[in-house]
């Protein structure tokens, strides 16, 4: 392998370099066939990998559980109330009692520190499965089904329509890394934060990527090969979501949206989508959706990660 990942954690995509993240894609590509062809793949045999969830989750649960369990290993489920975490143990106390179980750790939770400070202090992987500021797997697996789909990413344009969430970020660093070509648009007071918008505007002296931040979806749309668009209101903000509703109406990605991305444009969606909001059914389940197909993408590209970094 061109690189070793072997021992390392995955917290955000910006700490990967080009080289690893493509190491991550052949190995994706290389593991999706084997399963289609079934081939054992046993990378991890006898391997076990903790999943703490402060969030609850369809794709993120599953496609671990069954991806670590695919390699050969076994997951292990932590809900809320399962783990003393924060609650009457500390993080680091956490951290270390972990490793000395477990050959790796998933989170998904709501604070990034709190992933960052469970790195720190673990002597074993920590994957980062979603927090407030970033979702890099999700990305990981985005990118992957991209090439899939268009042989390429560099150059390709990118355009995101919708709230500077974690996704936004996530999309930011990954775009920026691999040469894509990205466009967001968000209303005012929605944007992405500045210092992810600056770790994209660094890669992208050497990437090429160009990136763009701005109000306008028409103009983000405009002969784009991508198109894509997450929730309005994530989970945690349900409170804001009639507020948002409003701010973000003229922000859904519909038939007249994407009439000015290029003819063979793909929507993706990382679902789960709020249909009628940021999305209408005519595009999510038109012919250029891989909406599926990129949630699919999560098992293989995850699976990936796993056995480069366990």
């Amino acid at each position: 392998m061109a690189v070793n990942l072997a021992g390392k954690s995955l917290i955000s995509i910006n700490d990967l370099t080009q080289e690893e993240i493509w190491q991550i894609f052949e190995l994706s590509s290389s593991l999706k066939f084997k399963l289609m062809t079934g081939e054992e793949h046993h990378l991890l045999r006898g391997k076990t990998l903790g999943m703490i969830f402060s969030k609850p989750s369809t794709r993120t649960r599953v496609s671990f559980e069954v991806g670590i369990y695919q390699l050969g290993g076994i997951g292990m489920y932590f809900g809320p109330g399962d783990l003393q975490l924060k609650r009457s143990e500390s993080i680091p106390d956490t951290a270390k009692v972990l490793s000395r179980y477990l050959n790796g750790i998933m989170i998904r939770t709501f604070d990034h520190q709190d992933v960052v400070e469970l790195a720190k202090y673990a002597s074993i992987p920590v994957i980062n499965g979603l927090t407030d500021l970033l979702h890099p797997c999700q990305v990981l697996a985005d990118l992957f089904t991209i090439l899939e789909k268009k042989k390429t990413l560099k150059g390709l344009k990118f355009a995101y329509v919708g709230d500077g969430n974690n996704m936004a970020h996530s999309l930011l660093h990954g775009c920026s890394k691999t040469g894509v070509n990205i466009s967001i648009a968000s209303p005012e007071g929605y944007k992405p934060l500045k210092q992810i918008v600056d770790n994209a505007m660094e890669n992208a002296k050497s990437s090429g990527s160009k990136i763009e931040i701005i109000d306008d979806p028409v103009k983000a749309v405009k002969d784009a090969d991508i198109v894509y668009t997450d929730v309005w209101a994530s989970m945690g903000q349900e409170s804001e979501s009639d507020k948002r509703k409003k701010i973000f109406k003229s922000y859904q990605v519909n038939s007249n949206l994407v009439k000015h991305a290029k003819e063979d444009y793909i929507f993706m969606h990382c679902l789960p989508a709020h249909r009628g909001d940021e999305v209408t059914d005519e595009v999510a389940d038109s012919p250029n959706s891989v909406i599926f197909d990129e949630a699919e993408n999560r098992l293989h590209v995850q699976k990936a990660i796993m056995a480069l970094l366990m």
